[in-house]
Order: C-alpha cells, then structure tokens, then sequence
C-alpha cells in the first residue's frame, strides 16, 4: 500500500515541470505582502534554478527571452501558500484513514456510524478514531460507556474528542485496560462515565495498539494530500514524537516529503533525542527541521480541562488544571531555551496563560535574544493579561475557527463577565502582540479560507452571530491573511525562507479561483485550490 503511495507521488514529480530550471510563471492575477505588510500585486513570477523567486514582475516589465520554461496562467489569480502555524499532521492522517466522527451531530448519528464502520472493517481488533463533540450533539453531558456499547460491545473502541483533550471507551476497552470503578485518574486529568479527560487517556492509551512505521507513512502522505489540496505549502507540527520523526526522515529519503515541516518535539526529551544539542539544520531543501519543543500547561474548554481563575459558570466544582507546578515548567523552559530551542506551551485557560506569561517572565532576563516565546491558543486570556504578550515578545498563536465552532459553548463555560478576553485577535494586534494563526487540525479542517473569513467577521459559514460574536475582536483581512502566512511562517523562525513570496523566498505559491482581497466571507469561504507548488515544482491540482 505505501509502496503504491510513493510510485504515485514520483509519478506527479514526473509530470511536473522541471524545478531546476529558469522558470516564468506568467500572466497573473498576482498578490503578496510585503515585509510590513503592504499589499504587492503582479504579473509574472520569475524562479531560479533551485526553486526560489528571483523577481516579481509587473506588467510593463520586461520578460526574459531565454527560460528553460514557462507557464501561462491565463490570468487566474496566484498567492503565496498558507502556513499553516498549529497542526497535527500525524493526527490529521489518521482521521483520515480511520472512524472520523466530525461530521455526526446527534449521538445516534455517532451511534450508527460506529456501528457502520465495525461491520465494515472487521479484521481491526480494535476501532479507533476520533472528531465526537458532545456540544454539538447537543447532549448536555459526556457519553458513557453504555452509550458506547449500544453501537459495539464485542470489540474495544477508543475515540478521541473533537480537541484531542478527552476520548470515549466502550465497556470493552475498559476491560482491556484493567479500568475499573475504582481506578484513580492521574493528576492533570479525570474519569466521567466513559471519557477520559486528558492525562487520564493514559490509562487506555498504554492498551491501545500502537501503529506500525508503514501505519504511520501512510498517515503522513493521507495528511499532505489534505494539506496540499487547501493551499497549506507550511505547517508547524505541534509535539511531535520520536517514531513521528524518524517516519519524516524516511519519507524526506524516499522523495515523498512535498509540505513543509516545522517540527516542535513532544517535551524536552524528544527534542534532545531527535536533535541533540540545539534546533536541527533544515533538510529535503527547506522541507523539514525540528527548531521548538511542545510543552501543555492546561486542557481544552470543551472538557472542561482548561485551567481557569475562576469555576466554570456551567460546572461551579471544577476550574480546570494545571499540567505541570511553577517549578516544573520552568525547568523545562530554561532546560529548551539553554539549547535554543524554541518554546511553545499549550494554554487554553486564563489562569494557564497568566501562568506561562508569568514563567516567561520570569527567566527572559537569564535568556535574552530573539527568543520568540509562543503560546499556542491563548483562547480565554485576563485583560489585564493581555499587555503583557507584547511586553515579552510573546506570540499569540491562534485559530480563527475555534472562535466561530466555539462562542456558544463559551458563553455556557465562562459566563457573560469573562468574555472579553476570548478569542481576543483584535486586543492581541492592539496591544502589540504578534499572531500567528492556525486551524490546530484535525480539530478544525486545515481550510486557511474559513479561518481567513472568521477573522475578519467574527462569524461562522451558515453568518452566525448576526454581526459577529464580540465584534471589536474582528480584525481586518490583511491582517488575517498576514497572520496565516508570513505570520506563521516568523513563528516558526523561517520568515527568510517562505510565507511571503519575494526574491531569496521559496516559490512556495497556489492558483485559485477567485481575488480573495475582493470576495465577500461566502465567496471567500468557497474559494477553490486549482493548483498549490512548492519549490518551484507543481504538487498538486484539483481535477
């Protein structure tokens, strides 16, 4: 199956013009930022040898007389490609090749899909997957276990939330693990009926059998047909694992690593066994390097496990939890940031933030240098925290998407007296914080045109709110657009190579549909990739 895989992906490169040639992608629609984000528009694109832009050039400009090749694009519209600044790419992969329940929204939906794919696929021990959301069931609590065994009972099933924080099991899976009424959670999570809120999936997890190199090649390649088909050239892999590694190593020996990986180990010890004593050089000609490290400060708002100042307006006992004491995620980020890597800590929750921004305060003075501290979220923040991410240079990495699937439940979490600080793109820009916007895939779809529209109207696709939900959060769309490409791409420490399209920068480009600096949100959410390159080299285009 990978074999066919691989065969098909050197067949596209076959196909596609050659990269190491002098190249004019001409007759365009053309529109990029520049480096302080000035809207650039052009005609004609001229790459180098080596896949990278020589020259923007505009209509009255000359073109060369000798190339090696050209295309015309008769005048449709060319943007630089995505970058995608928070994914999972692994993740991404396997809900793509197994039980994705995403799209269910009732639990009898969900119900008689598992069922469905059980009868399907009944060589699989066990029936794995994820993409449930009991918010949008509408279902007023967890599913149990019961629920669960009402769709398979005679098999162990393990799904995961929609945010990765929490996953269900079936009376089966429990069994499996030795779970019991008694079994005590770990600290950092919980037990409720049949889900298991985030450390407390290890004790499933530990059961659950593990993919195998071939498994996870193909998840890879899954992930990059996905990507590559929404004009996502870039994206930071967030927590990546050693077997996550060594399976991009193989796939960047065997020619078929086309996206670009920015890698941020999963914790301080797989960035040291991956990378040794500092960030990894870039390899496969900027398509893959380990520069960061993934730290988790809190849980996720829909579970409940985020880490609040104050309880959950729907659930007065709970306030969320800290993963880790002061003490502790302190050592980890002055152990990463001794080596120079980066540091991106997940924090969801505002007492999770106050706690990061408080650490990166704490030893900024001992490490100094353009250190780009990130805070991968950011989702419920204090007001009076907000100042201080500009203060210390903090990037507010964050998805538009969760604003727009998210504001109802957010509403029943926090209560009307702390919304202010959620979701708050506009406050972030104003105090003068840097964003980088991502989806967190597969939690969102890697669409970077719904996160575009969400951003700018604070809606969702169906136009709901009416006006936005906490309209001066709205930013505008070059802004947005900034922020979900060369944004991301300074996030990840690679402004010099891609994220913007100018002389020195890969030819990292899509063809689309439709002026997205002209289309109203609907025509914008429906854009269409006709065609995303990569270094100079077409890799993908839509039938």
């Amino acid at each position: 199956m990978i074999r066919t895989f691989l065969l098909a992906g050197a067949a596209a490169v076959a196909l596609a013009p050659a990269a190491h040639a002098d190249a004019l992608i001409d007759n365009v629609n053309g529109m990029t930022m520049d480096a302080n984000g000035k809207v650039i528009r052009f005609t004609g694109l001229l790459l180098t040898p080596d896949g990278k832009v020589s020259k923007l050039l505009k209509s009255g400009d000359k073109r060369p007389e000798k190339l090696d090749w050209r295309s015309d694009m008769k005048g449709r519209v060319l943007l630089p490609g995505f970058v995608d600044a928070h994914g999972h790419v692994f993740a991404q992969g396997y809900r793509a090749l197994e039980l994705d329940l995403s799209d269910t929204t009732s639990l009898a939906d969900a119900q008689t899909k598992i069922a469905a794919y059980a009868r399907a696929n009944p060589e699989k021990r066990w029936i794995t997957g994820g993409g449930w959301n009991q918010e949008v069931w509408k279902l007023g609590r967890f599913p149990t276990s019961a629920d669960l065994d009402a769709a398979l009972g005679d098999r162990p099933v393990w799904l995961a939330r929609a945010d990765g924080h929490a996953s269900w099991a079936n009376s089966a899976a429990l069994r499996a693990a030795g779970v019991t009424s008694k079994s005590v959670s770990p600290a950092g999570g919980r037990i409720e009926g049949g889900v298991f809120v985030d450390a407390a999936q290890s004790l499933i997890d530990k059961v659950v059998p593990q993919p195998l190199p071939r498994d996870m090649s193909q998840a890879f390649l899954a992930a990059q047909k996905i990507l590559l088909r929404y004009g996502v050239t870039a994206t930071a892999d967030m927590g990546t694992s050693v077997e996550e590694w060594l399976a991009y190593r193989r796939l960047g020996d065997a020619g078929s690593l086309r996206v670009r990986i920015m890698s941020y180990g999963m914790g301080v010890d797989t960035a040291v066994k991956v990378a040794g004593a500092g960030p990894t050089p870039w390899l496969y000609n900027d398509r893959l390097r380990m520069g960061g490290i993934k730290l988790y400060e809190d849980g996720a708002l829909g579970s409940r496990g985020a880490w609040l100042k104050q309880p959950y307006a729907d659930a007065p006992g709970q306030s969320g939890a800290g993963f880790m004491a002061d003490d502790v995620i302190r050592n980890l980020m002055v152990r990463a940031a001794m080596d120079n890597f980066q540091v991106a800590v997940h924090a969801i929750g505002d007492k999770a933030n106050a706690e990061v921004l408080s650490a990166i305060e704490d030893i900024s003075d001992s490490y100094k240098g353009d250190r780009r501290w990130r805070i991968e979220h950011a989702q419920i923040v204090d007001p009076a925290d907000l100042p201080r991410f500009a203060k210390d240079n903090v990037i507010a990495s964050m998805q538009p998407t969760h604003e727009t699937s998210d504001w109802r439940m957010a509403e029943a979490r926090l209560g009307p007296a702390r919304l202010r600080g959620a979701y708050a793109w506009n406050a972030m820009l104003q105090s003068g914080a840097r964003l980088a916007f991502g989806s967190d895939f597969p939690v969102e779809k890697p669409d970077p045109f719904a996160g575009w529209a969400a951003a700018f109207t604070r809606q969702d696709a169906a136009g709901e709110p009416f006006g936005g939900w906490q309209p001066d959060e709205r930013i505008t769309r070059e802004q947005a657009w900034w922020a979900l490409t060369a944004g991301g791409a300074w996030a990840g420490f690679a402004e010099d190579k891609f994220g913007r399209l100018a002389a020195g920068q890969r030819a990292d480009f899509i063809i689309v549909d439709r002026d997205p600096l002209l289309a109203s949100p609907t025509e914008l959410r429906a854009t269409k990739v006709l065609q995303t390159w990569i270094g100079g080299q077409k890799e993908y285009e839509a039938n």
